[in-house]
């Protein structure tokens, strides 16, 4: 429970300290959303009215404690460009982002734990081989690129969907989750073949060790070796690898929605950049590294479970 407790408090201190990162980079890079909203031509007094109204012309500090108060409370603020509550805004784009990411992950972790395994204990054999090389051509390969090519094989050529024919979570539930198959295997396929590789390392490195030797002088086969022993140890690597890989998939899925016309948060976070909408940039960003931080903190706790030796130091 020590543990739990030193990782939440980190999270908490971490998520603070993320905010006021997120909210001082956006109020010092150029640009002025009033400017932006109102227009070039209009006059300095009107402006300065509205940055009056808006609050922009308090100290910095004072309107971070005001908007970092106000999202702790569940209120994110009011889009400039929108004239509306940030969270009406987001609210039904997230799960579509949501779902990629957690779609990409399901098939990064379903192909590269059995491969890995599999080509941990053909070491050096003729499939070993071709997995590696494929392997290397398919990390080589930016996520982007591959659903080009997706697109261009299953939607153009063999007319499996239809590019750009995205279909609601609301409307029919079936084909939104086969709409982003193909945009979650764009976005898993690097990421499973990171995984492989190392799985496949740290599973061949552990079977090398003397406890491995023992467990094999006792009797046990091969398989009970791996399961047993081997892999508990060899997954260590593997999982903070796994945790990290799905933090990237919720920021990596922003450019493969855009590639398969997929109404995320993408076009929403790329607009309001542009707008100097800071308020949805903000809480946007601010989601995606609250999801980073829980994983995190959810990879930590499953450390403590495979090995209950992880003490807090």
């Amino acid at each position: 429970m020590k543990y739990i407790i030193k990782k939440i408090l980190m999270m908490i201190l971490t998520l603070v300290v993320v905010s006021l990162c997120v909210f001082l980079a956006f109020n010092f890079i150029p640009g002025d959303p009033a400017t932006r909203k109102l227009g070039t031509e209009a006059t300095p007094e009107l402006i300065q009215q509205y940055r009056e109204s808006m609050g922009l012309n308090d100290p910095v500090i004072v309107q971070y404690f005001r908007w970092f108060t106000s999202f702790v409370k569940g209120d994110m603020g009011t889009s400039y460009n929108y004239n509306q509550s940030v969270a009406s805004i987001i609210v039904k784009k997230i799960p579509i982002t949501l779902t990629l990411a957690i779609m990409s992950f399901i098939i990064m972790v379903g192909l590269s734990i059995p491969i890995g395994i599999y080509t941990a204990k053909h070491e050096n054999g003729v499939i070993d081989k071709v997995i590696m090389v494929l392997n290397q051509i398919i990390m080589a390969v930016p996520p982007f690129f591959s659903g080009i090519l997706l697109t261009f094989v299953f939607g153009m050529i063999f007319k499996f969907f239809k590019p750009g024919g995205f279909i609601s979570y609301e409307k029919d539930l079936g084909g939104f989750i086969g709409y982003l198959i193909l945009p979650a295997l764009a976005i898993a396929l690097p990421k499973a073949a990171m995984c492989i590789k190392l799985l496949r390392g740290s599973v061949i490195a552990e079977a090398q060790k003397d406890y491995t030797r023992t467990a094999y002088s006792r009797g046990n086969s091969t398989g009970e070796v791996l399961y047993r022993h081997v892999l508990k140890n060899a997954m260590i690597p593997v999982i903070t690898f796994m945790g990290m890989a799905l933090a990237d998939m919720v920021a990596g899925s922003i450019v493969i929605e855009q590639v398969f016309g997929i109404p995320g948060i993408s076009k929403i976070l790329l607009t309001s950049i542009s707008n100097r909408d800071y308020p949805v940039v903000e809480a946007i960003i601010m989601g995606i590294a609250i999801i980073v931080i829980v994983v995190n903190l959810l990879v930590d706790i499953i450390y403590r479970i495979i090995d209950p030796r992880i003490e807090v130091e």
